[in-house]
């Protein structure tokens, strides 16, 4: 996005003195909040170019997931794992009590 005007260009600009015309007082004052207000935005836009960028760069494809280091067992294979060390330990008698 490129904008017609810049801070600096804002700040350079001259206007004739007319009978009849603005108070160049009043003007100069209001040229210079518009011109905050541009260096605000200029800022702004940069910050968000620069953190969108940065955001692009860490969700490319490219880019590697993690793994973990271990396996991942699921509440299932947890379960099983456990009634086959009980059936190990106490035998085939595992189950409510009777």
């Amino acid at each position: 996005m490129q904008t017609e005007l810049t801070a600096e260009a804002i700040y350079k600009q001259e206007f004739k003195t007319a009978l009849r015309g603005y108070s160049q007082e009043e003007v100069d004052q209001f040229l210079d909040v518009v011109i905050r207000d541009y260096e605000k935005m200029a800022k702004e836009i940069d910050r968000l170019q620069t953190e969108n960028d940065s955001l692009r760069r860490e969700s490319s494809p490219a880019a590697e997931p993690v793994k973990p280091a271990q396996p991942v067992a699921s509440n299932y294979d947890m379960l099983r794992r456990i009634s086959n060390l009980e059936k190990a330990v106490f035998g085939k008698q595992v189950g409510p009590s009777e």
